[in-house]
């Protein structure tokens, strides 16, 4: 199996991806949302691919997200979906089952829910914790990286939580326009927060419950780190 997870990195590595790790999904198949729920049987594996937001880009959200920063989400996201199927691609031609899933697509519009969370995929994989903006915080990324997930039978190592949190940070608390977030986080108020991106969703050129003030400040551990090769989950040993 080591070999396998070093087939996938190095491929990783050539197209300049920083932020993967695996995860044992055994246990998160019971959340995700399939019509037929055979085909989850024997996906017991779910690779978590993340692609880092411009800063630059970032920097031009105030107190609302702008057109800018809508195109750039939106071609992120296509641009991970692009990868996740490239690798999915590579795992089936060595006779392996593999299912990308998108890095934004809605299922339940009531309760905005995704086929995957890719959150929980990537928290088992050991590529950050759970913030208290209810996103997942990389080490190095912070909450300024979009997330993709492909599930597969594809026997490979995964990693673990990693254990840590946000510890005396708290920005993303001051700057939330609609004060959801706690300094605990299983106090975030998720239906507050929902209707703020309604009323972004309304802003001309937005269209879609987006936001991104929250992400901004929430950097990790600055530029410096970045200048690194990156992080790519914990191993289990």
């Amino acid at each position: 199996m080591e070999n396998n997870n070093k087939i996938i990195k190095n491929y990783l590595k050539k197209i300049g991806i920083v932020i993967s790790g695996v995860a044992d999904i055994s246990k998160l198949k019971e959340e995700f949302i399939f019509d037929d729920r055979k085909i989850l049987d024997d996906l017991n594996f779910g690779i978590s691919i993340g692609m880092p937001l411009l800063s630059g880009i970032l920097e031009t959200i105030k107190d609302h997200p702008t057109q800018l920063y809508f195109h750039h989400y939106r071609q992120t996201n296509n641009i991970i979906d692009k990868i996740t199927h490239d690798v999915a691609l590579l795992i089936q031609s060595k006779g392996y089952k593999a299912i990308p899933i998108p890095a934004s697509q809605i299922i339940d519009w009531k309760k905005q829910l995704a086929q995957v969370s890719h959150r929980s995929v990537a928290f088992n994989a050991g590529l950050g914790w759970w913030g208290r903006n209810n996103l997942l915080v990389n080490p190095v990324y912070g909450s300024q990286a979009r997330y993709a997930t492909i599930l597969t039978n594809y026997p490979l190592d995964t990693g673990s939580p990693l254990k840590t949190g946000c510890g005396d940070c708290y920005k993303c608390i001051s700057v939330c326009p609609i004060s959801a977030i706690e300094k605990d986080s299983r106090n975030f108020k998720r239906e507050d927060c929902l209707g703020k991106l309604k009323e972004f969703a309304k802003i001309p050129g937005i269209g879609q419950f987006i936001c991104g003030i929250c992400v901004k400040v929430c950097d990790g551990k600055g530029m410096e780190q970045r200048k690194k090769k990156g992080i790519h989950g914990q191993r289990k040993k």
